[in-house]
């Protein structure tokens, strides 16, 4: 996978339960985890120390324009979010986002639900429907043996997507920690973009389907 461009959180807080009661009990507590290594690599390195409730230290704005750092920052943010979500850790996250359209939201529906929505008019129904409506495998993808499939039910009904062309799985590989939009294959993005699977952040294309880490029931069911 091609090196990202992005800047990630500098530490996040991290805790050994998913229970909010149980993080209180001594010894529960992580603390604060510098995040200093390459953003694929962070969540594995979270789990591995023990990680199961992450909490994030600033809002993810994706309201930056066309200001490449900002963009940079929300994208490694989210790519945290995602790739914590696709490993069942539960992410303590805010996001700020335009007020139009209303279903903004959902293409983000397949993340761990964040504590509270800015910028978004209906932002507290829009959350309540968030956390009523998530659960894992929700939107993935998968590697197959010469092609790549991504299943998708954030919109309720499940929507499959199969290409078996090369140029589809290195653009998602490019993609999948943000890139230039216009470093990518135009046509490819273009279907991407047509089924919703990308998410533009400023100057940055981002790849929205994780790839699952934990299955909650067999593959050929989800």
């Amino acid at each position: 996978m091609s090196a990202p461009s992005t800047l990630g959180p500098p530490a996040v807080l991290a805790w050994r339960d998913y229970d909010a009661a149980a993080c209180e009990l001594p010894g529960m507590f992580l603390g604060e985890v510098a995040l200093t290594g390459p953003p694929q690599g962070e969540s594995d390195r979270l789990w591995r120390l023990g990680a199961r409730r992450v909490r994030l230290p600033a809002v993810v704005d994706l309201t930056a324009g066309a200001d490449p750092e900002r963009a940079a920052e929300a994208v490694a943010a989210l790519s945290l979010v995602r790739d914590l979500t696709a490993r069942a850790v539960l992410v303590e996250w805010d996001l700020r986002i335009a007020a139009a359209p209303a279903d903004a939201w959902q293409v983000l529906s397949h993340l761990q639900p964040p504590r509270r929505i800015e910028g978004l008019a209906g932002a507290g129904e829009a959350l309540r429907g968030w956390r009523r409506g998530h659960y894992l495998c929700k939107c993935l993808w998968r590697k197959g043996p010469g092609f790549v499939q991504i299943r998708d039910r954030r919109w309720g009904e499940l929507r499959r997507f199969t290409a078996d062309e090369p140029h589809y799985a290195e653009t998602i590989e490019r993609l999948a920690y943000g890139a230039p939009a216009d470093s990518v294959p135009a046509a490819v993005l273009d279907d991407f973009r047509g089924e919703r699977l990308v998410l533009d952040v400023g100057p940055l294309a981002w790849w929205l389907p994780y790839r699952i880490s934990r299955w909650l029931q067999e593959s050929m069911t989800i």
